[in-house]
């Protein structure tokens, strides 16, 4: 190998170590922000359910999973979503409930397994309603490999605007919609309430360190090959 080619190895690796350093911090200032977000989530969790957004406002992820109390009632049609839970297959029920200043908010009363699918196996509740639950954020399009198709009745997504037009739900709609929370009191019944996963992959601490280890070997391999090439020009 000539003497130019040993100099751009030398180079390669110490800029390879300067790029793995910044990949380590980068991943260090994930680390923080997802922490962050997993204490503000745990601190809505904990409070007191408020009311609803109005149906004019708009809602961010700084929102999601805010507990809400819910008054209405329940709009005597339904969407079933497909769903994957700790129970196996089946569907989420996305009813709307018409709130008692008149605006509409679509509720995910739980999940039923194929065998309870049928409108009749899991009636909503005929009457006032008052239930608690987490906002949602629409879910747009479908699945990962699945688009929703509505004309067929195929949902893979809970996407507010496009169940509300399926539903014909009348008047101002939330942007969003409502899991219902399971109530300690409650009766075990279909659909299944309480079912929401709240889960961060938080791998950054793993990256951060991985980062740092391949930085501190391109850093070796860059001292190690300026060594040689110092060894070889000393006459």
């Amino acid at each position: 190998m000539g003497r130019a080619a040993r100099i751009a190895l030398i180079v390669g690796a110490a800029l390879a170590s300067v790029g793995f350093l910044a990949l380590a911090g980068w991943q260090v200032q994930r680390l923080g922000w997802k922490l962050d977000l997993i204490e503000r989530v745990e601190a809505r969790l904990k409070a007191e359910p408020v009311a609803p957004p109005p149906a004019s406002a708009g809602a961010s992820k700084a929102d999601e999973y805010r507990r809400l109390r819910l008054r209405g009632r329940f709009e005597p049609r339904e969407v079933l979503v497909q769903a994957t839970t700790e129970l196996g297959g089946g569907h989420w029920v996305i009813t709307p409930l018409r709130l008692d200043d008149g605006s509409a908010v679509l509720v995910n009363r739980g999940f039923v397994p194929a065998e309870q699918r049928e409108p009749a196996l899991h009636a909503a509740p005929d009457g006032p309603v008052e239930l608690t639950g987490l906002l949602r954020l629409t879910e747009p399009g479908g699945g990962p490999l699945r688009r929703n198709v509505p004309a067929e009745g195929r949902w893979y997504s809970r996407d507010v605007a496009g169940i509300a037009a399926q539903l014909q739900v009348a008047g101002p709609g939330a942007p969003v919609f409502v899991d219902e929370s399971a109530e300690p009191a409650q009766p075990r019944r279909w659909p299944r309430p309480g079912l929401t996963i709240i889960r961060f992959a938080n791998n950054h601490a793993v990256y951060a360190a991985t980062w740092l280890a391949l930085a501190a070997m391109a850093a070796a391999a860059a001292g190690f090959l300026a060594r040689d090439e110092r060894r070889r020009a000393t006459p």
